[in-house]
């Protein structure tokens, strides 16, 4: 799958987890997802906890991660 059929997968509505990225619009988190696999949840758990999840929107949760660390400005502190 592409790369912009991936981030299609994450939505953004201020009516649905409070605005925080979804996938597809279900209750589940960008971050639910990113926390989980932090906290050593394999993929294959992930999916068989979340039914409704698709192998591809664990890849767009990890894409769009990565896209919007890519995104992030970095400022280096002098001294310390």
């Amino acid at each position: 799958m592409k790369r912009d059929q991936l981030l299609e997968r994450i939505k953004i509505d201020p009516h649905i987890m409070v605005g925080k990225p979804t996938i597809r619009g279900l209750r589940i988190t960008v971050e639910q997802i990113l926390e989980a696999l932090a906290g050593g949840v394999t993929l294959d758990d992930i999916l068989e906890d979340y039914p409704e999840l698709e192998k591809e929107d664990l890849q767009a949760a990890l894409l769009y991660a990565s896209e919007v660390i890519a995104k992030e400005k970095v400022y280096a502190i002098q001294g310390g």
